[in-house]
């Protein structure tokens, strides 16, 4: 499989699997608020659907779905004054029970949210004016604010339309990225910076899939030199949209991982190094070769993947850290001791923890984590492991060192069964 076939596979796992059943709710919601405000329990007009999945750039594990429903206009006298904002929410809220009464809907500042089993709406109501933007409510400004989403499709389409589509290619595989590594971005900013990217080189506007991974490369480099910002213009509306976290560090590992890659072009480890910048959606390498090692080989290949088991939209901090004891000894933490080149070695007790200072996942959430043994001896002890497991108690997991070799900890932040941060530590143990 050479890289054109690696990245057309990658984008075709990238689609949203779901579709049918986002469908299903979202015109479920709209005839509901049909009924309620225009008497015509059957439209399922008067909607649009915004955010990552009104852009088109959504991916698979998509979790927030984000909606407008287009209020009629003989309702704006209605909703003015400081108590407005907050009531005609609450209908909204009202109307949506009354189809699903069984599912938890709430008044969230300025939307509804629907919390489905995999995935939640996020709906607000809104007057469209003259010039397509939207009145909003907001119950915390207890004002109607202005938001323009259609500016952001439109141009979210131009540009896909100027780069052959590889604008919207390049924005799923940015997020794909952004699952893989736990980087906290918004999909308005993915998208932005994508625009930007493209605004600034034409070089990958008639790229086909053999050059993308030329294109993703480039794409990590220009992040990773980005200044640091609080905020930029959003593409087409030029509203503000926020940085929540500096992405230029893991920016600048996804570049080198990018580089090794293309360096591998054709070659079998492509497939990995790929897998390691964008996570489980890349293909694995298939070959004659590999299938007959696989037959021979002394281990059972027992890891396991997270976005297998839930879907995965990273939008907040997941930090962890270990704290390793030995009886006699000092405990100490893994991420200063590697800091200070000190050698992890047998026989200690590692106790993997949520760092709550730096986790700002909001409660409740549970954590599972992946203990994943690499290296020659855990092949021969045929004890890779990497399977998805819970913790020993909230937060919180205990290992041991056993043998040597390149070890890893990942932990999951799963809120509603959708994994929402995640964060890895590498454990390299020692012997000498």
């Amino acid at each position: 499989m050479d890289t054109a076939e690696i990245f057309e596979t990658f984008l075709t796992n990238l689609s949203v699997e779901n579709a049918e059943a986002i469908s299903t709710r979202r015109d479920e919601i709209t005839k509901a608020l049909n009924k309620e405000f225009r008497d015509l329990p059957a439209s399922t007009a008067s909607r649009l659907m915004v955010g990552s999945y009104g852009r088109y750039t959504a991916i698979r594990g998509i979790s927030d779905l984000d909606m407008i429903f287009i209020l009629p206009d003989k309702y704006r006298d209605q909703y003015t004054g400081e108590n407005g904002p907050r009531r005609v929410l609450e209908r909204v809220r009202k109307a949506i029970l009354n189809r699903y009464p069984r599912t938890e809907v709430a008044v969230d500042q300025c939307v509804v949210r629907v919390q489905f089993t995999n995935f939640k709406f996020e709906v607000q109501p809104a007057f469209e004016e003259d010039d397509e933007s939207f009145l909003y409510p907001d119950t915390v400004a207890k004002a109607w604010k202005v938001t323009k989403p259609r500016a952001e499709i439109a141009e979210t389409s131009a540009c896909s339309a100027r780069t052959s589509g590889n604008m919207r290619k390049l924005a799923r595989m940015a997020r794909a990225w952004k699952n893989q590594h736990g980087v906290v971005m918004g999909g308005l900013l993915i998208d932005t910076l994508v625009h930007r990217f493209f605004a600034q080189t034409t070089d990958y506007d008639a790229a086909d899939e053999a050059d993308f991974g030329l294109m993703a490369r480039d794409f990590f480099q220009f992040l990773a030199d980005e200044e640091d910002r609080e905020r930029y213009h959003a593409l087409g509306s030029g509203q503000w949209v926020k940085v929540r976290k500096r992405f230029q560090p893991r920016a600048k590992k996804a570049y080198n991982l990018a580089v090794d890659a293309v360096d591998a072009d054709g070659k079998q480890s492509a497939h990995k190094k790929w897998r390691a910048v964008f996570g489980s959606a890349v293909p694995k390498a298939v070959s004659s070769v590999l299938a007959a090692s696989a037959e021979t080989r002394s281990y059972q290949d027992t890891e396991e993947f997270v976005e297998d088991q839930y879907p995965v939209d990273v939008r907040y901090t997941l930090s962890i850290d270990c704290k390793v004891t030995q009886d006699g000894f000092q405990p100490r933490w893994l991420r200063r001791m590697m800091s200070d080149r000190m050698p992890l070695r047998v026989k200690k007790t590692l106790d993997f923890v949520v760092n709550k200072v730096d986790t700002d996942v909001p409660p409740p959430y549970e954590v599972r984590w992946k203990i994943l043994n690499r290296g020659p001896e855990a092949e021969r002890r045929d004890n890779i492991r990497g399977q998805i497991v819970k913790s020993d108690s909230p937060g919180k997991r205990r290992e041991h060192t056993e043998f040597r070799g390149e070890h890893q900890v990942e932990a999951y932040a799963i809120k509603n069964g959708v994994v929402v941060a995640r964060d890895e530590i590498d454990v390299p143990i020692r012997i000498d």
